[in-house]
């Protein structure tokens, strides 16, 4: 489970002790600028955490929901033992289930493949699952890493948390009308829909099975560029997931922790963590969440009434004596307190998204595209919404992608309420597909830009040799064609190209006479089709050879894009200079 920002955490001297040692080791080893000293937040224990907008772009991961706060002990593990040395059972706070290790480690080889700029460390992973579902519940996962039952946070209604409507139909979370964090790594169900990955390879991405959800995180704590070998990169990754300082301090704990050394334990054995961010004081941790403490502002204390003036002497009088006193005036009830209301946040004043630069989105394979998709939130009498956070996602038959590698960007909009999507890189698949532009939290009409993939194409074709090719009647030619391809004067690359002998300049049929390629069998072709340039824009046509006809034949080389090529070929005897067509018998 994940946090709530704002949150006091409950933390003894001692844990609090710990925290600032573990990321002060941890800033003066692994990440020089990981502190906690940053300008602008509380980091000390117990204090109320501040969010860093500009460190999570695209809100959190989890929905900033609640998460253990627990720290590690003061001592640290015992260090990994030396080869064929018995191990020794250290801290049981160190031991990780097998499969939830096993399930880390495999994320961070995946990472080091896939992004090794990130240089995300399995230990990274182990510290946010021990404090978001306490390493799987201990690891009570079966053989193929997914939980017995699901690992549910609280519902996201507003009520102490964030308000997050229904986005997956109660597909993960069981709910219809409210999202809640989902599985050991605590993705809320609009995140997972474009996060989650298939970590254990069997075709499917389900949030609560270990491996898959290790990996989406992964994948998701890289999905900036942030490298994890730098404070400033790791905070910011951090942050992303769950947008609080306490969090932060609390991961950068267990991270520094189990870098000092760890154990695996059998799955099923491990305890859960003590203490929930959303504890309030007094009340043990629980699955329930509790309301967050002064969202209701109590009414005001009523006056206290005067207190009545005695009689006069000589004023009326009860039988039998005794001075009468005035009624007192009757206390007016106390006004009730104004009700309690959130001011709207710029997300909630957004009536609508239009195209902010609209035109064509068009690159060739595997170039990237020159335009961006752009989006503009206006208000519902067109004006501009600052600070919205807009997700751009790759959707259809494509392999194109973001820059980085992703088909999901989060971009805040500017002062004229734009924001502009990353440059999008187009694969080898041709084809339409569409960016889709929505308001992240909101449902309102998506914004679709339509964009095209294009063949790869050169306009421009050219020997890369002068020398004549020829050869006599019934032989080889004795040079191989080769051309070269070229778009807008660079490179041509992976361009498809056909190679054709014609009958002439002005019939582009194939000729049946004359030079011919041969096929698998050895017989003769005069048609090539499927060729293709190679990294260099360089085609290089197999060997040509020679019937019994004489004279100057043609070869027509064409490309996608329009690009053509004639290239002369002549057979002539070997005495024979002039190279013309064959003499006729009256000759």
């Amino acid at each position: 489970m994940s946090a709530h920002f704002g949150r006091r955490l409950r933390k003894g001297a001692a844990t609090t002790a710990v925290a600032a040692a573990a990321v002060a080791a941890l800033s003066a080893s692994q990440a020089p600028d990981a502190t906690t000293g940053d300008p602008g937040r509380q980091a000390a224990a117990g204090s109320t955490s501040a969010p860093d907008v500009s460190a999570a772009p695209d809100g959190s991961a989890t929905g900033n929901s609640p998460y253990y706060t627990a720290l590690p002990p003061l001592h640290s593990p015992s260090p990994a033992p030396a080869t064929g040395t018995p191990a020794t059972p250290g801290p049981s706070e160190a031991g990780i289930p097998a499969t939830v290790l096993d399930a880390y480690k495999k994320a961070e080889a995946e990472l080091r493949d896939s992004k090794p700029d990130c240089n995300l460390p399995w230990q990274l992973l182990a510290a946010i699952g021990e404090v978001e579902s306490g390493q799987a519940r201990g690891g009570q996962v079966d053989a193929e890493g997914t939980t017995y039952s699901p690992i549910l946070g609280p519902v996201l209604d507003g009520n102490g948390f964030a308000q997050i409507s229904d986005t997956d139909h109660g597909a993960y979370d069981g709910d219809s009308r409210y999202d809640r964090a989902v599985g050991p790594m605590q993705f809320i169900p609009s995140t997972w829909k474009w996060a989650g990955r298939d970590g254990n390879g069997d075709g499917k991405k389900d949030p609560n099975n270990i491996y898959d959800a290790a990996l989406a995180a992964g994948h998701y704590l890289c999905r900036n560029g942030w490298d994890m070998s730098t404070g400033s990169g790791l905070r910011s990754a951090i942050l992303s997931y769950n947008n609080s300082q306490d969090y932060l301090d609390t991961v950068l704990s267990w991270m520094e922790y189990y870098r000092r050394g760890t154990h695996s334990i059998p799955d099923g054995t491990g305890t859960l963590p003590s203490g929930r961010s959303d504890d309030t004081p007094g009340a043990g941790p629980g699955p329930t969440p509790s309301r967050t403490p002064g969202t209701h502002r109590p009414s005001k204390p009523s006056k206290p009434s005067k207190p009545s003036k005695p009689s006069e002497p000589g004023g009326p009088t009860e039988p039998g004596g005794g001075s009468t006193t005035p009624p007192a005036k009757p206390t007016p009830p106390s006004k009730p307190a104004p009700p309690h209301t959130t001011p709207p946040t710029p997300t909630d004043t957004v009536d609508h998204l239009t195209d902010a630069d609209p035109g064509d989105l068009t690159a060739m394979a595997g170039h990237a595209f020159a335009r961006k998709a752009e989006a503009r939130a206006e208000t519902k009498d067109g004006k501009p919404v600052a600070k919205v956070r807009i997700r751009f996602t790759i959707t259809g038959d494509t392999d194109a992608v973001f820059t980085g590698g992703e088909k999901v960007a989060t971009v805040v909009t500017d002062a004229t309420g734009t924001a502009v999507a990353p440059q999008l890189q187009a694969g080898e698949k041709t084809g339409d597909f569409t960016v889709r532009a929505l308001v992240a939290g909101r449902n309102i009409t998506a914004l679709d830009h339509k964009a095209t993939v294009t063949p790869r194409a050169a306009d421009a074709l050219a020997r890369t040799s002068d020398t004549p090719l020829t050869c006599v009647p019934g032989g080889e030619f004795a040079d191989q064609v080769e051309i070269k391809a070229t778009y807008k004067g660079a490179v041509a690359d992976k361009v498809a190209a056909t190679a054709t002998l014609i009958k002439a300049d002005d019939d582009p049929t194939e000729n049946d006479k004359g030079p011919y390629f041969k096929d698998a069998d050895g017989k003769p072709v005069r048609t090539l089709k499927d060729l293709q340039t190679d990294a260099k824009g360089l085609l290089k046509l197999p060997k040509l050879y020679a019937d019994d006809t004489t004279g100057t034949f043609l070869l027509r080389i064409t490309t996608t894009g329009g690009a053509t090529l004639t290239v002369e070929l002549k057979v002539a005897a070997a005495d024979d200079t002039t190279a013309g067509p064959s003499p006729s018998p009256a000759a």
